[in-house]
């Protein structure tokens, strides 16, 4: 597994793919999460062993690209016609991860209707996706704050989101596992003995604040990797090791602090150096 930068998560907007490439580099990450359009758009200019050099002259890996089909949006289906674009590029290229995540409530549908409803959509991205030899991971939502009590409840834990990567029945579908969701959902590291790296298409890392009780963590307020304790790192890091979890490991803090530095350079530097500790405590 290799440390792999998300600018975005970092609060950084409007790099290029170049320029995140070269961050990546300079502030010590292996990897790099990124946009396939972008790349596409990049592609259709130069062609796609331009984009791959792009990647292989920094020395950075590909980590995971954003799922491009807007699944909950009503024109999903007209998106979906337009994957095989991307999904042949990022095959082309060697770029075999996709994630997207999966909300925890609905206000429409109950929990029956709503697996149905998603496992279309799923499904149908998975397909795809396993054409073009991509894995595909889903986040679940851990926080109870982002499951009122007037909504209806859906997958909001590690076991149900593997429930229905199975139902896809396509062979590609996995986790998009994050260490916050992971805890926030009642879950443990111990969960992971039940899962293997086929399980796991991609990973998040964060901490989580001090003082505060399982109903009132705030999904955008984390903190770096290590920064708090709070969060079981150590463990959950080293159980990616023992199941031979070999794909990007991506910090994801959503923190203010971090949000509030204006150089992208400093605030992918002082990541890094978290990162860098929770490979330390993990002795990895």
């Amino acid at each position: 597994m290799y440390k792999t930068l998300s600018p975005g998560a970092l609060g950084i907007r409007g790099l290029s793919l170049q320029e995140s490439l070269k961050l990546a580099k300079d502030t010590g990450y292996a990897g790099l999460d990124f946009s396939i359009a972008e790349a596409a758009a990049l592609a259709d200019e130069h062609g796609a062993g331009y984009v791959r050099a792009l990647f292989e002259d920094a020395g950075i890996q590909y980590g995971a690209w954003g799922m491009t089909v807007r699944w909950q949006h009503p024109d999903w289906r007209g998106d979906l016609a337009a994957l095989p674009k991307y999904a042949a590029l990022a095959a082309e290229m060697g770029a075999l991860r996709a994630s997207t995540w999966c909300p925890p409530t609905s206000t429409e549908r109950e929990f029956d209707e709503n697996f149905a409803w998603h496992l279309e959509r799923f499904k149908a991205i998975a397909e795809v996706c396993r054409d073009h030899g991509i894995r595909f991971g889903i986040e679940f939502i851990g926080p109870q704050s982002l499951r009122p009590p007037d909504q209806h409840d859906f997958i909001c834990d590690m076991a149900g989101m593997l429930e229905l990567a199975a139902a896809c029945g396509t062979g590609n579908v996995g986790l998009l596992l994050d260490a916050w969701h992971l805890y926030t959902s009642g879950g443990s590291v111990d969960d992971m003995d039940r899962i293997s790296n086929a399980d796991i298409v991609n990973v998040h890392v964060n901490d989580a604040p001090t003082g505060l009780t399982m109903a009132e963590y705030n999904d955008h307020d984390r903190r770096l990797p290590t920064e708090t304790g709070v969060l079981p790192l150590a463990g959950f890091m080293k159980k990616l090791a023992a199941l031979g979890y070999d794909g990007p490991v991506t910090p994801e803090p959503f923190s203010q602090r971090v949000n509030a530095i204006e150089d992208p350079r400093e605030a992918a530097a002082l990541t890094a150096e978290y990162m860098d500790r929770l490979w330390a405590v993990a002795g990895l």
